[in-house]
């Protein structure tokens, strides 16, 4: 088949699947067009993010545990502007989440402990001509800044939800620090107060309510 004959829509673009809808993998779907390998999925799981430390891997979990908590059965999409859209039961609201994470022990070497900072708080959008904006802005409602509070490496457990906590900060709360990069005690010190994995969802909520009561005027 040529480039020419590639199915495209009415704006010429190349027909892709819907990436939030694809089937679900189980782990045991084996890989095609080899006579004498057939590796599974999970083996490749297995490979790419056996180590849940490393930064990529962790932010995954990240979404997963902030999307478990909202009870989201959804599978991540890579390019959205968001991570999450979350639509509040007896509401017609499309609630856009970011989720950031970070963590002391990392999967490096270290001599000291990190200093947690979530940074990316801002990006361009791309229009329909896959053009990007001129500038960066904020482009969801909430942001969830997840931290795994665990300081001694050999006791280190991602899987361990005591271990880790949530802050939720409304968009407003970034704006107005017009920053697009934050620390823990900038934070805190803009009254976002960590819960547990417990509490996340009530937290999202009552974050989503402070949105949408205070009057904003900044940029999206």
């Amino acid at each position: 088949m040529g480039f020419d004959e590639l199915d495209r829509n009415g704006d010429g673009y190349l027909l892709q699947p819907d990436a939030s809808n694809l089937p679900v993998l189980t782990g045991d779907e084996k890989f095609a067009g080899s006579a004498t390998a057939a590796p599974t999925v999970l083996q490749f799981w297995q490979f790419a993010m056996q180590d849940l430390r490393m930064n990529n891997t962790r932010g995954y979990l990240a979404e997963f545990m902030v999307a478990t908590a909202l009870g989201l059965q959804v599978s991540r999409v890579e390019w959205d502007e968001y991570d999450l859209l979350w639509l509040p039961g007896g509401s017609s609201d499309e609630v856009r989440i970011e989720v950031k994470s970070s963590a002391y022990v990392q999967a490096w070497p270290q001599k000291r402990l990190s200093r947690p900072v979530f940074s990316g708080l801002r990006g361009r959008i791309r229009d329909a001509a896959n053009t990007y904006a001129d500038n960066a802005s904020y482009n969801a409602d909430l942001y969830v800044f997840c931290v795994n509070t665990q300081t001694r490496p050999l006791k280190y457990d991602p899987l361990d939800l005591a271990c880790w906590e949530f802050y939720v900060a409304p968009r407003m709360i970034l704006a107005e620090l017009n920053t697009s990069s934050v620390s823990l005690p900038t934070l805190m010190s803009s009254g976002v107060a960590p819960v547990g994995f417990d509490q996340l969802r009530d937290a999202i909520e009552q974050a989503w309510h402070g949105e949408q009561s205070t009057p904003s005027d900044f940029q999206r």
